[in-house]
């Protein structure tokens, strides 16, 4: 009897220890940072990065050939600060991937990795590029495995900062997915007359006019060398429309896009050897994270 007494106090001790260290690295991560003012679809264009690639591998959706992505992609949900700033790893969280296995092959397609390289997670360590994107997210102090036994989940960058709005792994990929689905850039961009082309430039503004005619909201857009590479949608914290925020310059800065923009057509990367400098290579090698 004193021994079993003995173990279920332990086990109660250590249920409220673990609590209490997980009620004090949320407070100390509120404390160290405040609350989001919004949140930021970050869109990539494939057809812009995958012409950069030099290096192939199994994960980098721009080896595919026939089955690469021709879409904009996802590349994250971002929580930010009105003044041009965000918030990043507000916990110390590590990603779990079977939390949201039921999503992976939505994440394959919509949300794939376009290289070979392994981001930083919050600690230093490299990781997947969805738990990169976790790194701002939120993290939860408990859950139960498939035996009711108590555990910490500890997730990772831009998922961790993403409280009060979203609450969990799976909330914040199947949220950022619906959002991605519901606000189809692709779609709009085609509908207008910009479609992908290796020899057609388009005028920047029509490109923004025609996002803002859809979405009444003004988003920004990235280049490199003349091709778009980057479309950002803005969202209040219940996910509806709003302005982006950028300083001296609404939608873009002013040396990232020229007036007239290319939206490259995906060229296979002639994976046969034939006249071409793109090698396979190991998991994690390669093409630095974009």
């Amino acid at each position: 009897m004193m021994a079993s007494l003995s173990v279920q106090t332990l086990f109660v001790l250590l249920v409220f220890v673990t609590a209490s260290y997980c009620m004090i690295e949320e407070a100390s991560a509120v404390e160290g940072q405040r609350e989001f003012d919004y949140f930021a679809l970050s869109l990539q264009w494939p057809g812009t990065y995958c012409r950069h690639t030099r290096h192939c591998c199994s994960k980098n959706a721009c080896c595919r050939g026939a089955n690469a992505p021709t879409e904009f992609t996802i590349h994250g949900l971002w929580p930010d600060y009105n003044d041009g700033t965000w918030p990043a790893c507000c916990t110390q969280s590590d990603f779990n991937e079977k939390e949201i296995s039921t999503l992976h092959d939505a994440l394959e397609k919509y949300w794939p990795s376009l290289s070979c390289g392994s981001p930083s997670s919050c600690r230093g360590t490299k990781g997947s590029f969805w738990a990169h994107e976790m790194k701002d997210m939120i993290f939860i102090c408990f859950s139960t495995d498939e035996n009711k036994t108590p555990f910490v989940i500890l997730n990772e960058k831009h998922g961790t900062c993403s409280s009060p709005v979203v609450h969990d792994e799976y909330s914040y990929f199947s949220t950022t997915l619906n959002v991605y689905f519901k606000y189809n850039v692709t779609k709009v961009l085609n509908e207008a007359g910009y479609v992908p082309s290796n020899s057609e430039k388009y005028p920047l503004g029509g490109i923004v006019s025609a996002i803002e005619n859809a979405f009444h909201a003004t988003p920004q857009l990235v280049c490199s060398k003349g091709d778009l590479e980057e479309l950002r949608l803005c969202f209040y914290k219940d996910f509806k429309p709003r302005d982006c925020v950028i300083q001296n310059d609404m939608y873009t800065s002013k040396s990232s896009c020229p007036k007239y923009v290319s939206l490259p057509a995906y060229v296979s990367l002639g994976l046969d050897g034939a006249g071409t400098e793109v090698s396979w290579v190991p998991d994690n090698e390669g093409d630095e994270a974009l």
